[in-house]
Protein backbone atom coordinates (compact mmCIF):
# COMPACT_ATOMS: atom_id res chain seq x y z
CA UNK A 1 0.00 0.00 0.00
CA UNK A 2 1.54 3.43 -1.04
CA UNK A 3 -0.97 5.87 0.52
CA UNK A 4 -4.35 5.68 2.29
CA UNK A 5 -3.41 4.29 5.07
CA UNK A 6 -6.11 3.13 7.77
CA UNK A 7 -5.83 5.03 11.38
CA UNK A 8 -4.66 1.91 14.08
CA UNK A 9 -7.13 2.37 16.93
CA UNK A 10 -7.60 5.81 18.34
CA UNK A 11 -4.49 6.86 16.72
CA UNK A 12 -2.74 7.96 19.89
CA UNK A 13 -1.67 4.83 21.59
CA UNK A 14 -0.58 1.20 21.35
CA UNK A 15 -1.71 -1.85 23.13
CA UNK A 16 0.54 -3.93 24.87
CA UNK A 17 1.93 -6.35 22.05
CA UNK A 18 0.16 -4.20 19.23
CA UNK A 19 1.89 -2.92 15.99
CA UNK A 20 1.18 0.07 13.59
CA UNK A 21 1.40 -2.19 10.28
CA UNK A 22 2.89 -0.77 7.01
CA UNK A 23 -0.75 0.15 5.74
CA UNK A 24 -1.33 2.04 9.14
CA UNK A 25 -0.77 4.83 11.05
CA UNK A 26 -1.44 6.75 14.09
CA UNK A 27 -2.78 10.46 14.24
CA UNK A 28 -0.92 13.15 11.88
CA UNK A 29 0.94 15.04 14.32
CA UNK A 30 1.93 11.85 15.97
CA UNK A 31 3.03 10.87 12.50
CA UNK A 32 5.23 13.86 12.05
CA UNK A 33 7.53 12.95 14.88
CA UNK A 34 8.15 9.59 13.90
CA UNK A 35 9.23 10.73 10.41
CA UNK A 36 11.39 13.44 12.05
CA UNK A 37 12.99 10.39 14.17
CA UNK A 38 13.52 8.39 11.38
CA UNK A 39 15.51 12.06 9.66
CA UNK A 40 17.78 11.79 12.57
CA UNK A 41 18.33 8.00 12.65
CA UNK A 42 19.54 8.64 8.97
CA UNK A 43 21.12 11.78 9.14
CA UNK A 44 24.53 11.21 10.53
CA UNK A 45 25.50 8.54 8.24
CA UNK A 46 23.75 10.26 5.30
CA UNK A 47 25.77 13.53 5.61
CA UNK A 48 29.21 12.06 6.65
CA UNK A 49 29.79 9.39 3.71
CA UNK A 50 29.36 11.89 1.16
CA UNK A 51 31.75 14.13 2.93
CA UNK A 52 34.48 11.30 2.87
CA UNK A 53 33.57 10.61 -0.73
CA UNK A 54 34.02 14.17 -1.88
CA UNK A 55 30.37 14.63 -3.03
CA UNK A 56 28.05 17.19 -2.01
CA UNK A 57 26.23 16.79 1.71
CA UNK A 58 23.35 18.62 0.48
CA UNK A 59 22.36 16.51 -2.26
CA UNK A 60 23.07 13.12 -0.81
CA UNK A 61 20.27 14.19 1.56
CA UNK A 62 17.78 15.50 -0.63
CA UNK A 63 18.02 12.48 -3.03
CA UNK A 64 18.06 10.30 -0.01
CA UNK A 65 14.61 11.73 0.45
CA UNK A 66 13.61 10.98 -3.24
CA UNK A 67 15.46 7.13 -2.93
CA UNK A 68 12.81 6.34 -0.53
CA UNK A 69 9.90 7.71 -2.39
CA UNK A 70 11.05 5.56 -5.00
CA UNK A 71 11.93 2.45 -2.76
CA UNK A 72 8.53 2.52 -1.09
CA UNK A 73 6.36 2.94 -4.71
CA UNK A 74 8.43 0.25 -6.38
CA UNK A 75 7.83 -2.25 -3.16
CA UNK A 76 4.46 -0.88 -3.34
CA UNK A 77 4.81 -0.35 0.31
CA UNK A 78 4.78 -3.36 1.78
CA UNK A 79 8.81 -3.04 2.88
CA UNK A 80 9.21 -0.04 5.16
CA UNK A 81 12.75 1.21 4.61
CA UNK A 82 14.62 4.60 4.44
CA UNK A 83 17.74 5.32 1.66
CA UNK A 84 20.48 6.64 2.77
CA UNK A 85 23.89 7.26 1.51
CA UNK A 86 25.99 3.89 1.08
CA UNK A 87 29.25 3.59 2.84
CA UNK A 88 30.56 0.97 0.30
CA UNK A 89 31.55 2.95 -2.49
CA UNK A 90 33.86 4.77 -0.33
CA UNK A 91 36.69 2.44 -1.39
CA UNK A 92 36.45 2.57 -4.91
CA UNK A 93 35.69 6.44 -4.69
CA UNK A 94 38.62 7.82 -3.12
CA UNK A 95 40.52 5.13 -5.58
CA UNK A 96 38.88 7.20 -8.63
CA UNK A 97 40.00 10.40 -7.03
CA UNK A 98 43.35 9.01 -6.15
CA UNK A 99 43.92 7.45 -10.31
CA UNK A 100 42.28 10.57 -12.11
CA UNK A 101 43.13 13.70 -10.55
CA UNK A 102 41.47 14.17 -6.87
CA UNK A 103 39.04 16.69 -5.74
CA UNK A 104 38.13 18.40 -9.36
CA UNK A 105 34.67 18.87 -10.95
CA UNK A 106 36.07 16.53 -13.87
CA UNK A 107 36.89 14.09 -11.20
CA UNK A 108 33.77 14.45 -9.63
CA UNK A 109 31.42 13.58 -12.93
CA UNK A 110 33.31 10.42 -13.18
CA UNK A 111 32.59 9.56 -9.76
CA UNK A 112 29.15 9.99 -10.41
CA UNK A 113 29.08 8.18 -13.84
CA UNK A 114 30.93 5.13 -12.10
CA UNK A 115 28.23 5.06 -9.24
CA UNK A 116 25.54 5.51 -11.87
CA UNK A 117 26.67 2.32 -13.85
CA UNK A 118 26.88 0.47 -10.69
CA UNK A 119 23.50 1.34 -9.26
CA UNK A 120 22.39 0.37 -12.94
CA UNK A 121 24.08 -3.23 -12.59
CA UNK A 122 22.11 -3.34 -9.03
CA UNK A 123 19.23 -3.17 -10.32
CA UNK A 124 19.30 -5.76 -13.05
CA UNK A 125 20.49 -7.95 -9.95
CA UNK A 126 17.23 -7.00 -8.29
CA UNK A 127 15.47 -7.96 -11.61
CA UNK A 128 16.95 -10.77 -11.69
CA UNK A 129 16.31 -11.92 -8.13
CA UNK A 130 12.73 -11.18 -8.78
CA UNK A 131 12.64 -13.57 -11.71
CA UNK A 132 14.58 -16.60 -10.51
CA UNK A 133 14.67 -15.98 -7.07
CA UNK A 134 16.69 -14.90 -3.79
CA UNK A 135 18.68 -18.21 -3.59
CA UNK A 136 21.02 -17.23 -6.74
CA UNK A 137 22.31 -14.79 -4.51
CA UNK A 138 23.81 -17.57 -2.05
CA UNK A 139 24.88 -19.33 -5.14
CA UNK A 140 27.03 -16.80 -7.01
CA UNK A 141 27.94 -15.00 -3.65
CA UNK A 142 28.02 -16.96 -0.31
CA UNK A 143 29.19 -16.22 2.80
CA UNK A 144 33.36 -16.86 2.48
CA UNK A 145 33.05 -14.73 -0.70
CA UNK A 146 30.27 -11.68 1.17
CA UNK A 147 32.53 -11.56 4.26
CA UNK A 148 35.53 -11.53 2.25
CA UNK A 149 34.46 -8.37 0.29
CA UNK A 150 33.33 -6.61 2.77
CA UNK A 151 36.32 -7.21 5.01
CA UNK A 152 38.50 -5.54 1.74
CA UNK A 153 36.40 -2.71 1.33
CA UNK A 154 37.07 -1.72 4.77
CA UNK A 155 40.51 -2.59 5.08
CA UNK A 156 41.17 -1.37 1.83
CA UNK A 157 40.58 2.05 3.11
CA UNK A 158 43.88 2.20 5.57
CA UNK A 159 45.90 3.97 3.43
CA UNK A 160 43.15 6.81 3.50
CA UNK A 161 43.51 7.45 6.98
CA UNK A 162 47.02 6.75 7.29
CA UNK A 163 48.54 8.95 3.87
CA UNK A 164 45.28 12.05 3.89
CA UNK A 165 43.17 12.91 6.68
CA UNK A 166 45.47 11.69 9.73
CA UNK A 167 48.59 14.01 8.83
CA UNK A 168 46.02 16.89 8.49
CA UNK A 169 46.04 17.15 12.14
CA UNK A 170 47.22 14.17 13.92
CA UNK A 171 46.03 15.03 17.58
CA UNK A 172 42.57 16.59 16.91
CA UNK A 173 42.53 13.20 14.80
CA UNK A 174 43.41 11.42 17.89
CA UNK A 175 41.04 12.96 20.31
CA UNK A 176 38.39 12.88 17.58
CA UNK A 177 38.85 8.86 17.88
CA UNK A 178 38.77 8.83 21.48
CA UNK A 179 35.95 10.47 22.28
CA UNK A 180 34.11 8.88 19.75
CA UNK A 181 35.11 5.52 21.25
CA UNK A 182 33.86 6.63 24.63
CA UNK A 183 30.65 7.78 23.11
CA UNK A 184 29.41 4.32 20.86
CA UNK A 185 30.49 2.36 24.05
CA UNK A 186 29.51 4.34 27.24
CA UNK A 187 26.29 5.03 26.03
CA UNK A 188 23.54 2.42 25.30
CA UNK A 189 20.77 3.95 23.67
CA UNK A 190 20.41 6.83 20.69
CA UNK A 191 23.11 8.82 21.85
CA UNK A 192 25.55 5.66 20.90
CA UNK A 193 23.29 4.99 18.20
CA UNK A 194 24.54 8.46 16.66
CA UNK A 195 28.03 8.42 18.28
CA UNK A 196 29.87 9.06 14.96
CA UNK A 197 27.82 12.04 14.62
CA UNK A 198 28.35 13.51 17.71
CA UNK A 199 32.13 12.70 17.52
CA UNK A 200 32.53 14.79 14.65
CA UNK A 201 30.83 17.41 15.81
CA UNK A 202 32.82 17.33 19.02
CA UNK A 203 35.83 17.28 16.69
CA UNK A 204 34.94 20.05 14.89
CA UNK A 205 34.35 22.06 17.46
CA UNK A 206 37.53 21.42 19.46
CA UNK A 207 39.36 22.13 15.55
CA UNK A 208 37.91 25.47 16.05
CA UNK A 209 39.26 26.06 19.65
CA UNK A 210 42.44 25.04 18.55
CA UNK A 211 42.55 27.51 15.70
CA UNK A 212 41.61 30.12 18.54
CA UNK A 213 43.61 29.00 21.07
CA UNK A 214 46.84 28.03 19.05
CA UNK A 215 46.65 29.82 15.89
CA UNK A 216 47.02 28.53 12.30
CA UNK A 217 48.56 24.94 11.57
CA UNK A 218 51.44 23.83 9.89
CA UNK A 219 50.55 20.12 8.25
CA UNK A 220 49.75 18.29 4.99
CA UNK A 221 46.94 20.21 3.45
CA UNK A 222 44.68 18.00 1.37
CA UNK A 223 43.26 21.30 -0.88
CA UNK A 224 47.21 22.21 -1.47
CA UNK A 225 48.47 18.55 -1.52
CA UNK A 226 51.44 19.86 0.53
CA UNK A 227 52.50 21.04 3.85
CA UNK A 228 51.79 24.71 4.60
CA UNK A 229 50.10 26.78 7.27
CA UNK A 230 46.78 27.16 7.35
CA UNK A 231 43.73 27.43 9.75
CA UNK A 232 41.37 24.27 10.42
CA UNK A 233 38.28 25.25 10.46
CA UNK A 234 37.17 28.27 8.03
CA UNK A 235 34.13 29.51 7.54
CA UNK A 236 34.45 31.34 3.65
CA UNK A 237 32.53 29.37 2.04
CA UNK A 238 29.62 28.66 4.60
CA UNK A 239 29.15 32.96 4.47
CA UNK A 240 28.71 33.00 1.58
CA UNK A 241 26.16 30.21 0.70
CA UNK A 242 22.63 31.00 0.20
CA UNK A 243 20.03 29.77 3.01
CA UNK A 244 17.60 28.48 -0.03
CA UNK A 245 18.81 27.44 -3.17
CA UNK A 246 19.39 23.96 -5.18
CA UNK A 247 22.04 22.17 -3.76
CA UNK A 248 25.28 22.14 -6.16
CA UNK A 249 24.64 19.48 -8.99
CA UNK A 250 26.54 18.16 -11.58
CA UNK A 251 25.83 15.55 -14.62
CA UNK A 252 28.15 12.18 -14.96
CA UNK A 253 30.56 11.36 -17.22
CA UNK A 254 31.96 7.53 -17.68
CA UNK A 255 34.72 5.53 -18.01
CA UNK A 256 35.41 2.30 -17.92
CA UNK A 257 38.42 2.07 -15.52
CA UNK A 258 36.38 4.33 -12.90
CA UNK A 259 33.57 2.21 -13.09
CA UNK A 260 35.12 -1.13 -12.16
CA UNK A 261 36.58 0.46 -9.06
CA UNK A 262 33.24 0.44 -7.88
CA UNK A 263 31.44 -2.34 -8.94
CA UNK A 264 32.39 -4.71 -5.97
CA UNK A 265 30.41 -2.35 -3.81
CA UNK A 266 26.89 -4.13 -5.28
CA UNK A 267 28.46 -7.84 -3.89
CA UNK A 268 27.96 -5.59 -0.63
CA UNK A 269 24.60 -3.87 -1.47
CA UNK A 270 23.36 -6.89 -2.52
CA UNK A 271 23.85 -8.89 0.93
CA UNK A 272 22.94 -5.73 3.25
CA UNK A 273 19.67 -5.01 1.25
CA UNK A 274 18.64 -8.63 1.18
CA UNK A 275 19.22 -8.82 4.99
CA UNK A 276 17.35 -5.22 6.31
CA UNK A 277 14.63 -6.76 3.85
CA UNK A 278 14.45 -10.00 5.59
CA UNK A 279 15.38 -8.17 9.27
CA UNK A 280 11.79 -6.12 8.36
CA UNK A 281 9.70 -9.01 7.47
CA UNK A 282 10.77 -10.44 10.63
CA UNK A 283 9.39 -7.38 12.48
CA UNK A 284 6.46 -7.06 10.43
CA UNK A 285 5.35 -10.55 10.60
CA UNK A 286 5.19 -10.93 6.92
CA UNK A 287 6.50 -13.01 4.35
CA UNK A 288 8.84 -10.26 2.28
CA UNK A 289 10.69 -12.80 -0.21
CA UNK A 290 7.97 -11.77 -3.13
CA UNK A 291 9.50 -8.21 -3.01
CA UNK A 292 12.86 -8.50 -2.17
CA UNK A 293 14.05 -8.38 -5.36
CA UNK A 294 11.93 -5.38 -5.79
CA UNK A 295 13.72 -4.10 -2.61
CA UNK A 296 17.46 -4.69 -4.36
CA UNK A 297 15.97 -3.07 -7.85
CA UNK A 298 14.32 -0.26 -6.05
CA UNK A 299 17.79 1.06 -4.38
CA UNK A 300 19.78 0.49 -7.30
CA UNK A 301 17.24 2.79 -9.42
CA UNK A 302 17.82 5.13 -6.72
CA UNK A 303 21.58 5.39 -6.86
CA UNK A 304 20.82 6.00 -10.67
CA UNK A 305 18.73 8.69 -10.28
CA UNK A 306 20.78 10.23 -7.31
CA UNK A 307 23.92 9.85 -9.17
CA UNK A 308 22.53 11.37 -12.28
CA UNK A 309 22.51 15.03 -10.55
CA UNK A 310 25.42 14.31 -8.93
CA UNK A 311 24.26 12.49 -5.40
CA UNK A 312 25.17 9.77 -3.39
CA UNK A 313 24.71 5.83 -3.94
CA UNK A 314 21.67 4.51 -1.81
CA UNK A 315 21.03 1.66 0.71
CA UNK A 316 18.54 0.12 3.06
CA UNK A 317 19.59 1.98 6.48
CA UNK A 318 19.65 -0.79 9.81
CA UNK A 319 19.37 2.99 12.05
CA UNK A 320 15.81 3.43 10.29
CA UNK A 321 14.79 -0.54 11.22
CA UNK A 322 15.94 0.17 14.79
CA UNK A 323 13.86 2.97 15.14
CA UNK A 324 11.02 0.62 14.00
CA UNK A 325 11.74 -1.90 16.19
CA UNK A 326 12.18 0.56 19.16
CA UNK A 327 9.04 2.35 18.74
CA UNK A 328 6.83 -0.56 17.28
CA UNK A 329 5.75 1.76 14.28
CA UNK A 330 6.23 0.31 10.96
CA UNK A 331 3.75 2.70 9.31
CA UNK A 332 5.07 3.86 5.50
CA UNK A 333 3.88 7.21 6.18
CA UNK A 334 6.31 8.05 8.45
CA UNK A 335 8.81 7.51 5.31
CA UNK A 336 6.93 9.70 3.22
CA UNK A 337 7.72 12.32 5.81
CA UNK A 338 10.52 12.10 6.44
CA UNK A 339 11.33 11.85 3.21
CA UNK A 340 9.98 15.15 2.30
CA UNK A 341 11.57 16.21 5.17
CA UNK A 342 14.76 15.48 4.29
CA UNK A 343 14.16 16.72 1.09
CA UNK A 344 13.44 20.42 2.69
CA UNK A 345 16.19 19.89 3.86
CA UNK A 346 18.44 19.43 1.08
CA UNK A 347 17.56 22.84 -0.18
CA UNK A 348 19.61 24.96 2.42
CA UNK A 349 23.26 25.23 0.51
CA UNK A 350 24.46 27.25 3.91
CA UNK A 351 24.31 23.84 5.72
CA UNK A 352 25.97 21.90 2.95
CA UNK A 353 28.95 24.68 3.12
CA UNK A 354 28.94 23.85 7.24
CA UNK A 355 29.55 20.10 6.30
CA UNK A 356 31.81 20.46 3.69
CA UNK A 357 34.08 22.56 6.50
CA UNK A 358 34.40 19.78 8.58
CA UNK A 359 38.32 19.59 8.75
CA UNK A 360 40.58 16.77 7.51
CA UNK A 361 42.17 15.61 11.22
CA UNK A 362 38.87 15.18 12.62
CA UNK A 363 37.28 13.04 9.25
CA UNK A 364 40.44 11.04 10.29
CA UNK A 365 39.68 9.93 13.82
CA UNK A 366 35.98 9.26 12.63
CA UNK A 367 37.07 7.23 9.25
CA UNK A 368 39.29 5.44 10.96
CA UNK A 369 36.51 3.41 13.10
CA UNK A 370 34.29 3.74 10.45
CA UNK A 371 36.63 1.61 8.12
CA UNK A 372 37.82 -0.51 10.82
CA UNK A 373 34.29 -1.84 11.58
CA UNK A 374 33.36 -2.44 7.85
CA UNK A 375 36.42 -4.31 7.71
CA UNK A 376 35.57 -6.37 10.75
CA UNK A 377 31.56 -6.96 9.95
CA UNK A 378 33.40 -8.81 7.09
CA UNK A 379 34.67 -11.22 9.88
CA UNK A 380 31.34 -11.63 11.51
CA UNK A 381 29.83 -13.02 8.28
CA UNK A 382 32.50 -15.88 8.09
CA UNK A 383 31.79 -16.66 12.19
CA UNK A 384 27.72 -16.66 11.88
CA UNK A 385 28.28 -19.05 8.79
CA UNK A 386 31.03 -21.12 10.13
CA UNK A 387 33.24 -20.46 7.12
CA UNK A 388 35.55 -23.26 7.09
CA UNK A 389 39.70 -21.88 6.64
CA UNK A 390 41.10 -25.34 6.74
CA UNK A 391 39.92 -26.02 3.25
CA UNK A 392 42.39 -23.82 0.78
CA UNK A 393 39.75 -23.36 -1.73
CA UNK A 394 38.03 -20.77 0.90
CA UNK A 395 41.68 -19.93 2.39
CA UNK A 396 43.60 -19.21 -0.58
CA UNK A 397 42.14 -16.75 -2.77
CA UNK A 398 40.27 -14.89 -0.04
CA UNK A 399 43.26 -14.03 1.59
CA UNK A 400 45.14 -12.99 -1.63
CA UNK A 401 42.33 -10.68 -2.58
CA UNK A 402 42.04 -8.82 1.41
CA UNK A 403 46.18 -8.27 0.97
CA UNK A 404 45.56 -7.05 -3.00
CA UNK A 405 42.99 -4.55 -1.30
CA UNK A 406 45.14 -4.03 1.68
CA UNK A 407 48.42 -2.66 -0.17
CA UNK A 408 46.76 -1.13 -2.34
CA UNK A 409 48.85 -3.35 -5.24
CA UNK A 410 48.20 -1.69 -8.28
CA UNK A 411 48.26 -4.32 -11.56
CA UNK A 412 49.21 -2.48 -15.02
CA UNK A 413 46.68 -3.90 -17.67
CA UNK A 414 47.85 -1.15 -20.34
CA UNK A 415 49.51 2.26 -20.29
CA UNK A 416 45.89 3.89 -19.73
CA UNK A 417 44.25 1.05 -17.34
CA UNK A 418 44.55 -0.43 -14.24
CA UNK A 419 43.10 -2.88 -11.50
CA UNK A 420 44.30 -1.78 -7.71
CA UNK A 421 43.27 -2.13 -4.02
CA UNK A 422 39.46 -3.07 -3.38
CA UNK A 423 38.76 -3.84 -7.31
CA UNK A 424 41.53 -5.99 -7.84
CA UNK A 425 40.58 -7.56 -4.45
CA UNK A 426 37.16 -8.11 -5.31
CA UNK A 427 37.83 -9.64 -8.70
CA UNK A 428 40.95 -12.16 -7.22
CA UNK A 429 37.62 -13.39 -4.25
CA UNK A 430 35.07 -13.82 -7.10
CA UNK A 431 36.94 -15.42 -9.80
CA UNK A 432 39.65 -17.27 -7.76
CA UNK A 433 36.87 -18.73 -5.24
CA UNK A 434 34.84 -19.67 -7.51
CA UNK A 435 37.68 -21.22 -10.15
CA UNK A 436 39.00 -23.35 -6.97
CA UNK A 437 35.93 -24.87 -6.85
CA UNK A 438 35.60 -26.01 -10.08
CA UNK A 439 38.91 -27.49 -10.26
CA UNK A 440 38.39 -29.50 -6.91
CA UNK A 441 34.77 -30.80 -8.63
CA UNK A 442 32.71 -29.47 -5.98
CA UNK A 443 28.85 -28.73 -6.90
CA UNK A 444 26.91 -25.71 -5.01
CA UNK A 445 27.93 -22.78 -3.69
CA UNK A 446 29.70 -23.82 -0.17
CA UNK A 447 31.86 -21.55 1.66
CA UNK A 448 29.56 -21.76 4.95
CA UNK A 449 26.71 -23.32 6.63
CA UNK A 450 23.90 -21.44 4.70
CA UNK A 451 23.32 -17.58 4.24
CA UNK A 452 23.38 -15.61 7.37
CA UNK A 453 21.24 -12.64 6.72
CA UNK A 454 23.49 -9.35 7.79
CA UNK A 455 20.70 -6.74 9.01
CA UNK A 456 23.31 -5.22 11.34
CA UNK A 457 25.62 -4.10 8.94
CA UNK A 458 24.89 -0.33 8.43
CA UNK A 459 24.24 -0.08 12.28
CA UNK A 460 27.05 -1.35 13.44
CA UNK A 461 29.07 0.87 10.77
CA UNK A 462 27.31 3.86 11.94
CA UNK A 463 26.89 3.58 16.23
Amino acid sequence: MVAGWTKHGDGKTLAPGEVVRPDERLSWPRMVGFGAQHVVAMFGATFVFPLVMGLDPNVAIMFSGVGTIMFLLIVKGKVPSYLGTSASFVGGVLAIRALMGGDTPATDALVTGAILVAGFVLALVGVAIHFLGVQIINRVFPPVVTGAVVMLIGFGLAYVVADIYWPQDQWIALITMTVTFVIIVLFKGFIGRIGILLGLIIGFVLSWGADRVFGNITAFNAGTGAIDTHPRVSFEGVAAADWIGLPSMHFPDFRFSAVLLVLPAVIALVAENVGHVKAVGEMTRTDVDPYMGRAVAADGAATVVASAFGGSPTTTYAENIGVMAATRVYSTAAYYIAAVIAILFGLCPKFGALVAATPGGVLGGITVILYGMIGLLGAKIWIENRVDFSDPVNLVPIGAGIILAIGPVKHMISSDFTLEGIALGTIVVVAGYHLLRVIAGRGGAGGGAGPKEVSELRREVTG
